[in-house]
């Protein structure tokens, strides 16, 4: 059986991410406290596959994630985007006039702005995650305590939703990449993620992109992030079209490698299609 490992616990949108992408398989689920430990254990092999929240189209990139590519031996061979449907949830008979504090996730916090912007009395209280989140509230048993969280996890703990999609975009939704350390790809692949440190010189990003748009190569990301051990200077996340196996795209790649520093690819695999 395939062990899967995701951050947090039943409930969570990272696991219903597994779900959804491993449906139909028998799978092993493995919930994780942080993504560290999620990397770790995937690079040594003891997880198949894990699924990791990489971007969100409300609050942008995961960083918290995202940096963590270039430090292990991994790489991406699938992606699922999941929408995110935050719900308020609280012990059963509860109500929302009950509620004075909220707690939740970070990031569903401030992906909930404009409901707390209309609830002023409430406070927001960063938590684990969203699966802990509403497990918290169930093991208080406090009817002013809520939580904000997935609608699988106020099943799984016998809740009650007090009040649906209080997230601030109806077309919030979350892009997941599944990843692995075993030899395997996607004949199929027709997205590619890399990591790129550029030389220092004038014109090395369009240089860089250059190389790409000579090639007729699409290219669907580009994102700048601090290299935290170097001041002010930056590293690239870039995804484009293509097939790492394709005799074209090898050139690319050579290509680019010459005008990096750095250049890590984190994975090669087929774009999700909803």
């Amino acid at each position: 059986m395939m062990k899967v490992g995701y951050q947090g616990n039943h409930g969570t949108f990272s696991e219903i991410a597994a779900l959804q992408y491993f449906k139909g398989k028998e799978i092993e689920q493995i919930g994780y406290r942080n993504f560290k430990e999620i990397m770790c254990d995937v690079e040594n092999k003891t997880l198949d596959y894990a699924v990791l929240p990489v971007e969100n189209t409300t609050t942008g990139i995961i960083a918290r994630s995202y940096d963590l590519f270039k430090d292990y031996e991994v790489h991406a061979i699938g992606e699922i985007n999941i929408p995110i449907k935050q719900d308020l949830i609280g012990l059963k008979g509860a109500s929302i006039d009950d509620i004075k504090k909220v707690y939740s996730h970070p990031e569903a916090l401030s992906q909930c702005s404009e409901f707390f912007d209309a609830h002023p009395d409430l406070k927001a209280i960063p938590y684990q995650d969203t699966a802990k989140s509403v497990e918290m509230v169930k093991e208080e048993n406090d009817l002013t305590k809520a939580a904000i969280g997935s609608w699988r996890a106020s099943e799984y703990y016998d809740l009650e939703i007090l009040e649906k999609e209080i997230q601030d975009s109806k077309t919030n939704m979350t892009r997941f990449l599944v990843i692995t350390n075993k030899d395997e790809y996607d004949k199929e692949a027709n997205k590619i993620s890399m990591m790129l440190v550029l030389k220092h010189r004038p014109g090395a990003l369009y240089n860089l992109l250059g190389i790409l748009s000579k090639s007729g190569i699409n290219i669907l990301k580009l994102e700048s992030r601090p290299i935290p051990e170097k001041i002010f200077e930056y590293m690239f996340y870039i995804d484009f079209e293509g097939n790492v196996n394709d005799r074209e795209m090898k050139e690319v790649l050579k290509e680019l490698e010459l005008h990096c520093l750095e250049a890590k690819l984190l994975g090669n695999y087929k774009a999700y299609e909803g």
